[in-house]
């Protein structure tokens, strides 16, 4: 039997079920058997999250080409560090095989290498 776990919002750095007070269940695709359930967005979420990012890029834009650079290709060892565990959560949740989700993670990391080199 598969534990439902409730998927939250991240909002600022944080977990947040947000104040909506819909939410929709999540299944794994191959199975069809629901594996979790995510609450769902409303206006004040929405207007909150876009908040929240227009001041991270705001303080984003300040940091140094070369801390911005490093920061990107730290975040590029960890997503490498876990492609396994990446693309297990890709196949439960959109029904693709392994070695598809394993690719499609390999092709985000090929995006934050370009970044990088901009």
């Amino acid at each position: 039997m598969t534990t439902i776990k409730t998927i939250p919002h991240y909002l600022n750095g944080e977990e947040s079920n947000g104040v909506g007070e819909r939410t929709q269940p999540v299944f794994n695709p191959a199975t069809g058997e629901q594996t979790g359930e995510l609450w769902l967005a409303d206006r004040q979420d929405l207007e909150a999250a876009v908040a929240n990012a227009r001041k991270a890029a705001d303080s984003w834009g300040e940091v140094s080409l070369a801390r911005r650079t490093a920061v990107l290709f730290r975040f590029r060892e960890l997503v490498a560090g876990h492609i396994d565990e990446l693309a297990a959560l890709v196949t439960a949740e959109h029904g693709k095989v392994l070695s598809d989700a394993k690719g499609e993670i390999g092709r985000g990391l090929e995006v934050v290498e370009f970044a990088c080199g901009i």
